[in-house]
């Protein structure tokens, strides 16, 4: 065999190890890689690791200590389209966040210290499918347009929060919307209740774990669950007063009654100013003919 048919074999087996050595050399220190994927579960690290490879599709950095997503290192890996962050510290810097990874496709942050969900956190998410805030005992605000831009959204769970309500129109107008979890919540189940719980009723969404989806407050409807929930709120909201509507209807009838009261004192007073003068008129007649 010739030299130059010798070199052939034995140069691609040096490109092949320089490609293995460099793509060990690229996976960041305490984690794992293969092919698309960074696994960096359990590891205890306090920030987001560094060199991960650019082409990266999955990261996993479940059960560790990161408090912070950096949205610079993020926008590196354009391509990623799985990111797990469960069991972290993440709390309410989320905003803009995601500004990089647009092909996100599964997104998990709970077991974290989220407390609030903007408009800013997840708009640039275009692509999100899944999304799971569970587990965030501190999370007790979610803005009325904070998945405006998540259309294909399909699975969301916000169960096991801090959450006391939610607007209808936060989950009505996800078109793609097929599961929503909202177990073990501290619903506050008042009127305002009232419409979110007939959408759950008609809508075809599915709801799992649905016996935990129970009222906290007030007192009177406690641990109630959703089914029963709905008819007792039509007739606490559509056919029985509250104290303050006593007091509105209290306060209309002062009202009329004094306005009454002052409009027939004045006819009288009129009444009898026009019978005076009445009586002076024909006095003066009768002094003008006895004259």
């Amino acid at each position: 065999m010739s030299p130059s048919g010798r070199s052939q074999p034995l140069s691609l087996v040096l490109l092949l190890g320089m490609g293995m050595a460099s793509e060990r050399v690229s996976c960041p220190s305490r984690c794992s890689c293969r092919y698309l994927e960074v696994n960096c579960t359990g590891q205890q690290l306090q920030e987001f690791p560094a060199a991960i490879p650019l082409d990266t599709r999955q990261l996993i950095l479940a059960a560790n200590n990161v408090s912070y997503l950096p949205a610079v290192e993020l926008s590196f890996l354009a391509d990623l389209v799985y990111l797990d962050c469960r069991k972290n510290l993440l709390g309410d810097d989320l905003d803009f966040a995601f500004i990089g990874v647009a092909k996100l496709v599964y997104l998990d942050l709970s077991f974290n210290n989220l407390t609030q969900v903007t408009f800013s956190t997840f708009s640039h998410l275009l692509s999100l499918v899944v999304l799971k805030i569970s587990d965030n005992p501190n999370l007790v605000a979610i803005e009325k347009d904070a998945f405006a831009n998540n259309t294909w959204l399909r699975h969301l769970d916000v169960s096991r929060t801090g959450l006391t309500f939610l607007d209808t129109s936060t989950v009505r107008d996800l078109p793609n919307l097929r599961f929503l979890g909202l177990s073990d919540n501290l619903w506050h189940c008042n009127c305002s209740f009232l419409d979110f719980i007939t959408w759950m009723t008609e809508s075809n969404v599915h709801f799992p774990d649905a016996d935990n989806i129970t009222c906290y407050t007030p007192e009177g409807l406690r641990a109630l669950k959703m089914p029963a929930l709905e008819a007792q709120l039509h007739f606490n909201c559509l056919t029985q007063l509250y104290k303050q509507d006593y007091i509105f209807l209290g306060l209309i009838g002062f009202c009329i009654f004094f306005a009454g009261t002052v409009a027939a004192w004045l006819a009288g007073i009129c009444a009898v100013i026009y019978e005076v003068h009445t009586s002076k008129e024909e006095e003066e007649e009768e002094e003008d003919t006895v004259a």
